[in-house]
């Protein structure tokens, strides 16, 4: 039965009833305060800032093209092209000139040009990684591009060598290359297209060192959790990367990212155009220069050399120096539990039953209960049916020995009568 419903205030003369507020005399202000579990909020994203990012994400997208599809695209262009070229003349065009403008001043010195962009920014993104370790920079990260230097130096000079060595003069009289060309002969040999060994090299060069740059907007959010970890004495939080880092190692890390991280931007935007201009380079090459085998050969030297340094020897944790990227922390961690969560919690609430696929959903749950199918409803019914009539017998039969009851009664007693 329903009762009357009681006055929220109290009335005069009566005892007043307990204050329900579970934190009496509390202030709200200091309750946030005091709350566990806070993180610092981000500052305020100018319209510079989101700006950068996205020319940013256009780079990301341009330079780290998959290198699975990126080399056999090289090589698979290198020789249909070249052998289209070998058998047809392309129509001449500015990149067919020898003296074309980004032939002179960019191709004849790409080593430098890549040089240019990737020693900068190698050595602003380790000393940052590795907190101001500048014996760390020298020992394990600066031998890269040292190698890799050494490595166009022997194969550029090794494939003059080849040249020099094998081919001959169109002139009789004539043994050296430099002698023939003094005359006015021509000199034909194996000439190994030290453009387009440049032109691959470099690329893949400047895509690799420039995988420092993922991930790199997520250090300044793990240096704002762990100072406030660390001010607050929090010491729950075990998943930032930083939390190994010492007092002295975090204020260097964070003084090197605020003051790198803007040229960072800017070396790698760089990186970006010039990994663009030795692809078209390149086409010009495949185009106009050297016949096909001659760079087809260059193409699989500089696909070697990069696969052996960069995904066979630097990867090696025995051996110096360490790949791009590694330092005192990593924050290049990607974690896959929260779409591994999502995955499994799809795969729970769809269901395998053509009924309950049919069902609109919103955000992954039914609108509304599934329909059941005729035949499973009358199956249901049928047997709804069945079973109250097994009950009906049951209770008819019951009845009927309830009858006979008062019979057998009247019987015993006419017999003790």
């Amino acid at each position: 039965m329903a009762t009357k419903r009681k006055p929220i205030h109290t009335q005069t003369g009566s005892t007043p009833r307990p204050n329900m507020n579970f934190r009496t005399s509390v202030n709200d202000t200091t309750a946030r305060a005091e709350a566990k579990g806070t993180r610092p909020t981000a500052t305020p994203t100018s319209i510079k800032e989101v700006l950068t990012m996205m020319v940013l994400h256009v780079c990301k997208k341009i330079i780290f093209f998959d290198t699975n599809l990126k080399v056999p695209l090289y090589l698979g262009s290198l020789f249909f092209i070249s052998l289209i070229g070998d058998f047809i003349p392309y129509p001449k065009t500015y990149l067919a000139r020898s003296d074309n403008l980004f032939n002179v001043y960019f191709v004849k010195m790409g080593w430098a040009w890549t040089l240019l962009f990737s020693l900068p920014f190698l050595a602003m993104t380790s000393v940052t990684v590795c907190c101001g370790d500048h014996q760390k920079l020298v020992k394990n990260h600066l031998p890269r591009l040292g190698i890799a230097t050494c490595f166009w130096f022997v194969w550029t000079k090794l494939f003059n060598v080849i040249e020099s060595t094998y081919g001959r003069c169109n002139g009789r009289g004539f043994d050296s290359k430099s002698s023939c060309l003094k005359a006015g002969y021509l000199w034909s040999g194996f000439d190994i297209s030290g453009h387009a060994f440049i032109l691959i090299y470099s690329s893949l060069i400047l895509m690799e060192e420039a995988r420092s740059i993922i991930g790199w907007e997520s250090i300044k959010e793990h240096l704002r959790n762990e100072e406030h970890n660390r001010t607050k004495n929090d010491t729950t939080q075990a998943t930032n990367p930083l939390k190994s880092l010492k007092d002295d190692d975090l204020k260097a890390l964070k003084y090197f990212y605020t003051r790198f991280t803007p040229t960072i931007r800017l070396l790698f935007v760089g990186m970006t155009m010039l990994q663009l201009l030795w692809d078209i380079m390149l086409v010009g090459t495949m185009l106009y220069y050297h016949r096909m085998v001659e760079k087809v050969v260059s193409g699989i030297i500089a696909v070697l050399t990069w696969f052996i340094t960069y995904r066979a020897w630097y990867p090696a944790s025995t051996l110096l120096p360490d790949p791009v990227g590694k330092g005192l922390f990593n924050y290049q961690v990607t974690s896959r539990s929260a779409e591994i969560g999502l995955r499994r919690r799809a795969s729970l609430l769809q269901s395998s039953s053509p009924q309950t696929q049919d069902v609109p959903k919103f955000m992954g749950m039914p609108l509304y209960a599934a329909r059941q199918q005729p035949g499973s409803s009358a199956n249901t019914t049928e047997g709804f049916v069945s079973s109250m009539d097994a009950g009906t017998t049951a209770s008819s039969s019951t009845f009927k020995n309830a009858d006979k009851k008062p019979k057998m009664i009247q019987n015993v007693r006419h017999q003790l009568s």
